[in-house]
């Protein structure tokens, strides 16, 4: 059976029909249910921000102590099938597009390896064609011995797809719904197989079935109403606690950005509604490892650090090639924060904790 939750809309209403005596009944709760969650993100919820921004920092230096994990992605192609309205490589636009070779892709790795990388990210636009399952193959073959973990942000596989490529040193996969409401999504997803809802929503389980270690997901912030997402990806996430409960789990929280096709927010989403998504998500799931990007600015992921979020990435390029050969031409998105690792490493210490490259030494930081 795969996950499914009722309509959209029934979570909205559900949302705001929560009062501050369900908020605080929600942080007093040692095991917050779904309800719960749902008073987390109410606007009845804006009084207890301090009180949330409390709990969440307690109980990520519980699960997750003082440490950051940092990574950083490689663009390997921005090829697309897909019309996606909200998107720089959508088929629509009129960018440069490239896809890089295995000796390519192997040369950006080695930059960020030699920057002190162990985590990496590899991303492409959807198009089969260009970047398949042998592509991928071959370039994790490569990578693997290299790297502490090889990760993918690619167009939606069969679970023989995932198991091949887990075999070859892919150990995670992050696939984002976009959006959880069906109308938003079917009016944004104008053509190609990303059109397809219940497939992409059914990503994560074949991943997960396939033996991914860990499987990363969210929604794209600004397509629809911020809070019913935040709790269509609460319940997702129980839902993949239950059923994939030794697979490790993680969400992002990409807000839109300016890309190609001039894109505008549908709904807008502030600083503080992302703030209290992180909040409450952390307090609804105190062992989820949540992921703030490059796509916010340095001063916003200076604030929020160490009240929730556990990984970073540092350093990024959006365009195939970008750490070879800087050029925003046929970038994904622009990013918000472009400090170097260094200074993002500096900013972690300067609060008090440690930039870390692996999950599984804590006592390997980066140098200084």
């Amino acid at each position: 059976m795969s996950f499914s939750f009722s309509d959209f809309q029934e979570l909205s209403h559900e949302i705001s029909a929560c009062n501050e005596a369900d908020v605080q009944r929600a942080l007093n709760s040692p095991h917050p249910n779904r309800h719960d969650l749902a008073a987390l993100l109410s606007a009845a919820a804006l009084p207890f921000l301090p009180q949330m921004a409390g709990r969440s920092r307690d109980l990520t230096l519980l699960r997750f102590g003082r440490t950051t994990q940092l990574y950083a992605p490689i663009y390997v192609s921005n090829y697309c099938t897909n019309r996606c309205a909200y998107c720089g490589f959508s088929a629509d636009n009129h960018i440069p597009r490239r896809k890089l070779t295995l000796d390519e892709a192997e040369a950006e790795a080695d930059i960020l390896h030699r920057r002190g990388f162990q985590h990496i990210l590899l991303v492409s636009g959807e198009a089969e064609a260009a970047v398949d399952t042998d592509y991928l193959a071959a370039l994790a073959l490569r990578l693997r011995d290299r790297f502490a973990a090889v990760s993918i942000e690619v167009q939606p596989l069969d679970q023989p797809d995932y198991q091949r490529l887990f075999q070859a040193g892919i150990t995670a996969v992050a696939v984002y719904q976009e959006t959880y409401d069906r109308e938003i999504y079917r009016q944004v997803h104008l053509a190609g197989r990303k059109c397809d809802y219940d497939y992409r929503l059914a990503t994560p389980e074949r991943a997960a079935a396939a033996g991914m270690r860990e499987i990363g997901v969210g929604a794209l912030f600004g397509l629809a109403d911020w809070r019913a997402e935040g709790l269509a990806l609460g319940l997702h996430l129980a839902w993949l606690r239950k059923h994939y409960w030794s697979t490790n789990l993680t969400v992002s929280f990409p807000r839109l950005r300016p890309a190609a096709g001039e894109f505008e927010p549908m709904v807008p989403i502030s600083e503080r509604d992302l703030s209290q998504l992180i909040f409450a998500l952390r307090i609804f799931d105190p062992d989820v490892g949540l992921i703030v990007s490059t796509r916010e600015e340095a001063r916003y992921r200076d604030q929020i650090l160490g009240l929730g979020p556990t990984r970073y990435s540092a350093g990024s390029c959006t365009s195939p090639g970008g750490y070879t050969h800087p050029d925003p031409a046929g970038e994904q998105f622009s990013v918000g924060d472009h400090r170097s690792l260094s200074e993002v490493c500096l900013a972690i210490r300067n609060k008090g904790f440690d930039p870390v490259c692996k999950d599984w030494d804590a006592e390997f930081q980066l140098a200084q």
